[in-house]
């Protein structure tokens, strides 16, 4: 019995041994897969460490090489980000100023705590420009960041204070080459009916010296007339002068384009006359006016002066014409077209008077100041740079001119009919 009870125990015991060299086994082959997970799991840690320590290094880089102050912000108003060009301006490093409020870190900032509450409120993005004439101009723009960035707020401080010289140079210039246009233009236009005044007067003069006593009043009469013609007509573009310096809207006005229209013609038909040659009120006015067009908004007194000196260069162009001759039953004619498309209106003034080259329709929108290979070849008094700039920045619209022999001279505006936001 004791012999059986011993095989069985060793048995048990050989079977329990081989359970145990399996267990041991399996133990093995899992320790040495979990060490190989560790040794993955543990380079891909490394690998995405040094990813991350390189995005941050790349991101700092960027922040650092930024032409523009940056400053960050916790929900504290505490700085969490300064870079090297508000450690330039202020002459303080990040060390200094880290955990810092705002304005104890940089005391000089034009930033009120209203205007940093609001962003935090309204979370949206705010711009405030910050000027000194003459000394400097910076544009401060305040943006909120997700919870998560670890920064609330981030401020740029852009020193735009060369491109804002720069501008207002172009402006001024613009202005000058907008005087210089109109200057040239009313110079030319005064000098016709002086020339007109002074050539009669030395008609009447060389007639009274041969004629005899019942011819003088005849003379006298006729070199009158003529002089009070051009006296009107100087005195009318004196006015229009004297009007469009004293004409300033703050805002625009909705009107009806072809009511403006109607009186620019009434205008030029006052304004425009050679005594040699043609007049304003000799030229076929034929008008297409769409009956259902809107109101839109625009300054009234601008756009009457850009329709006039639309028409100046249409009567001008017309006389040239007559005085070139060569077109058998030509008769001048100025066609004028006023509609909508969608969402604009389109003006038309076309006029079949001597045509424009195509250096003169490049020329043409150009500021007398401009200085091309065929700038001479279009005089200052003959352009439409104010018109145009008045078109395309006044009222952001659109102008074009078309010139050919068989279509003639077109002059197309098209006019938002709505406001536009500025963008």
């Amino acid at each position: 019995m004791l012999i059986i009870t011993l095989l069985i125990v060793l048995g048990f015991l050989i079977r329990a041994h081989r359970r145990a060299v399996r267990s041991n086994r399996a133990l093995t082959e899992m320790k040495s897969t979990l060490e190989e997970r560790v040794a993955q799991r543990t380079a891909v840690l490394q690998e995405t460490t040094e990813i991350l320590k390189a995005s941050q290094a790349y991101i700092t880089s960027i922040v650092d090489s930024m032409p523009v102050m940056l400053i960050g912000l916790n929900d504290q108003l505490e700085v969490t980000q300064w870079n090297r060009v508000a450690e330039k301006i202020t002459g303080r490093p990040l060390t200094d100023v880290r955990g810092l409020n705002l304005w104890k870190a940089y005391p000089s900032i034009t930033l009120t705590q209203a205007q940093v509450d609001e962003v935090r409120k309204t979370r949206e993005t705010r711009l405030i420009k910050h000027r000194q004439p003459g000394q400097y101009c910076f544009d401060i723009t305040v943006y909120p960041l997700s919870e998560e960035a670890g920064t609330d707020l981030v401020i740029l401080v852009s020193d735009v204070t060369k491109q804002v010289n720069a501008e207002t140079k172009l402006a001024e210039r613009d202005k000058i080459s907008s005087m210089g246009e109109l200057a040239s233009a009313m110079a030319y236009d005064l000098n016709l009916p002086l020339q007109t005044i002074s050539s009669s007067l030395l008609t009447a003069q060389h007639q009274l010296a041969d004629a005899e006593v019942r011819d003088i009043k005849n003379a006298l009469g006729s070199a009158i007339k003529m002089a009070q013609q051009s006296a009107a007509q100087a005195t009318a573009i004196a006015q229009n002068l004297l009007d469009l310096a004293r004409s300033h809207s703050v805002a625009k006005q909705p009107v009806q384009i072809q009511q403006i229209m109607e009186r620019s013609l009434i205008l030029a038909n006052n304004l425009f006359a050679d005594a040699s040659g043609l007049r304003f009120s000799d030229i076929s006015l034929n008008r297409q006016y769409d009956t259902s067009l809107p109101s839109i908004p625009c300054y009234p007194d601008e756009i009457l002066q850009v329709f006039v000196r639309l028409l100046r260069s249409a009567f001008y162009a017309l006389n040239s014409q007559r005085e070139l001759g060569g077109k058998e039953r030509w008769r001048p004619a100025i066609n004028i077209e006023i509609s909508a498309f969608y969402d604009s209106l389109w003006v038309k003034i076309q006029h079949n008077g001597k045509c424009l080259t195509p250096d003169e329709q490049l020329d043409i929108f150009q500021p007398y100041y401009a200085l091309t290979t065929h700038a001479l070849s279009y005089p200052a008094e003959q352009r439409l740079s104010y018109p145009f700039y008045i078109i395309t920045s006044h009222h952001r619209g659109e102008m074009a001119v078309t010139s050919d022999e068989d279509s003639g001279t077109s002059f197309n505006i098209q006019l938002p009919l709505v406001e536009l936001p500025r963008g």
